[in-house]
C-alpha cells in the first residue's frame, strides 16, 4: 500500500493506518522539528500536534502531492506557531547529542565537534532560513517541495537559501565553510 492510500485510510479514521503513518514519519519529522525548534523539550509536543492535525485533516490531503510534503508543511506551521507562542527569537541549542555515523573514536569525536559547530551556527538563523537549510540538506527536498511545505514561491526559497548560506559563511568564516 502506498502512502497516499494510507492517508486515505486515515481520513476514514482507520487507527491502524494512522499508527503506520506515525511510525513511518516519526524519525524524519522529529529530526526536522529538532532543527526548527532547537529545544528538545518542545519537539515531542509539536510532533504530536502535527500528527493530530494530520489525523483531523487527512480528508484534505491532495493525492497529487507527496505525503511527505503535506506532513512537513503541517510540521513547519506547527513549529512556527510554537515559536510564536513562546516568543523566542533565538531558541537555545538542542541538548541532545547527535548520533555519530562512524564507530571509530577519532571520527566520532570529529563528527561531534563538527555537529556542535554546525548547531551553533544554525541556531543563529531565522526559523525560515533554518527550515530551508534543514529541508534541503537533511531531508533532500527540492526547492519546489520546500516551497509547498513553507507556503511560499520557489524564488523565495532560493532567496532564503542564498541568505542562509551567506549568513552561515559569515559566522563560520572560510575555514569553517571548508570543514562543513
Amino acid at each position: 500500500m502506498d502512502e497516499a492510500d494510507l492517508v486515505g485510510l486515515v481520513a476514514m479514521e482507520d487507527v491502524r493506518a494512522f499508527e503506520a503513518l506515525y511510525r513511518a514519519y516519526y524519525p524524519r519529522l522529529r529530526r526536522f522539528l529538532r532543527g526548527m525548534l532547537r529545544q528538545s523539550t518542545m519537539v515531542d509536543e509539536v510532533l504530536d500536534d502535527t500528527m493530530l492535525v494530520a489525523w483531523r485533516k487527512a480528508h484534505t490531503f491532495d493525492a497529487t502531492s507527496r505525503v511527505s510534503t503535506w506532513l512537513f508543511a503541517i510540521a513547519y506551521r506547527q513549529a512556527l506557531k510554537a515559536l510564536r507562542r513562546i516568543d523566542w527569537s533565538l531558541p537555545d541549542p538542542i541538548d541532545e547529542p547527535a548520533a555519530p555515523r562512524d564507530a571509530e573514536p577519532d571520527h566520532e569525536l570529529e563528527h561531534q565537534q563538527l555537529r556542535a559547530r554546525l548547531d551553533a551556527v544554525l541556531v543563529q538563523l531565522s526559523p525560515e532560513h533554518r527550515a530551508v537549510i534543514d529541508l534541503t540538506y537533511f531531508h533532500g527536498c527540492s526547492c519546489k517541495e520546500i516551497a509547498d511545505i513553507v507556503g511560499c514561491p520557489v524564488a523565495t526559497v532560493k532567496t532564503r537559501m542564498f541568505y542562509a548560506r551567506r549568513h552561515m559563511k559569515a559566522l563560520l568564516g572560510d575555514e569553517g565553510v571548508q570543514a562543513l
